[in-house]
């Protein structure tokens, strides 16, 4: 196992306790970073979007719950996948050509969708009233994946544009304003 797998596992992990943690009545409510989203919306995004990565390498999810009835057994589902796929090296170094060129599976996942874990984990939590705090080494993790890339991606469906911080602000503020959310 690399570190990458290990990141990706703690990360859905994190995010599958998330999802089991949404309260019944808070599903259709509203997230921080696309307020056109509900909560359910974002999870189908976040299960959508492991799908999309694994089609970049000609492999499929497969059969997964429905969001809209299961959230957290389609999360568990499509997370599975992913986790197989990173947890053998052959399958995990698969090259695709994308946006940023020609990049392994697991190079990929670990610039898109484990950062996807961490922003929309947190989304997730504010949306939710769940404990929002980011670890320091996570916070690490999204400013060194989207050094250069996040202004790139600012506009419907990435990242909103740049807030300006309160001058006493902390890191994880900081790093969330300049990714277009407001904590």
């Amino acid at each position: 196992m690399t570190e990458i797998a290990d990141r990706y596992r703690r990360l859905s992990g994190a995010f599958a306790d998330r999802i089991d943690a949404v309260k019944s009545d808070q599903w259709d409510g509203t997230t921080p970073s696309c307020p056109e989203w509900t909560v359910r919306d974002l999870v189908g995004h976040v299960v959508q979007t492991q799908a999309m990565f694994e089609g970049f390498v000609g492999r499929e999810i497969g059969d997964v719950p429905d969001v809209a009835t299961d959230p957290l057994g389609a999360w568990n589902a499509s997370r599975a996948v992913v986790q197989r796929d990173l947890d053998d090296p052959a399958t995990a170094q698969a090259e695709f050509e994308g946006m940023l060129g020609t990049q392994s599976f697991e190079r990929a996942v670990d610039r898109f969708l484990n950062t996807d874990l961490i922003l929309h984990g947190w989304d997730l939590a504010h949306a939710t009233a769940q404990v929002e705090t980011i670890a320091e080494a996570d916070l690490d993790h999204v400013r060194s994946m989207m050094e250069g890339l996040a202004d790139k991606m600012r506009g419907p469906g990435a990242f909103g544009d740049e807030v300006v911080p309160a001058q006493d602000a902390d890191e994880q503020t900081k790093l969330l304003n300049y990714l277009g959310r407001r904590p």
